[in-house]
């Protein structure tokens, strides 16, 4: 299920996050959701506070880039230094 990305100032993104304790009920589920609403969004990580949960959790896809984003990525690294 896509879940909807809490907008920037929402006070979720400000708060710290509470550690995971396990069990913690619907785990896995959760994470499901997260990898296909990152997906959904074009994205490659997201963390939990950003769909409104305050725990400790993240994922991130370091899958590599397609040959034409590592370049562009490279050529905005090297403006950058």
């Amino acid at each position: 299920m896509i879940l909807p990305i809490v907008a920037f100032g929402d006070s979720v993104l400000k708060a710290e996050a509470s550690e995971l304790v396990k069990p913690h009920a619907g785990l896995s589920d959760l994470i499901a959701n997260m990898w296909e609403t990152m997906y959904d969004a074009d994205g490659v990580g997201l963390a939990a506070p950003q769909i409104g949960q305050s725990i400790r959790v993240f994922v991130c896809d370091g899958s590599p880039l397609p040959r034409v984003n590592v370049v562009m990525n490279l050529a905005r690294t090297l403006n950058v230094s």
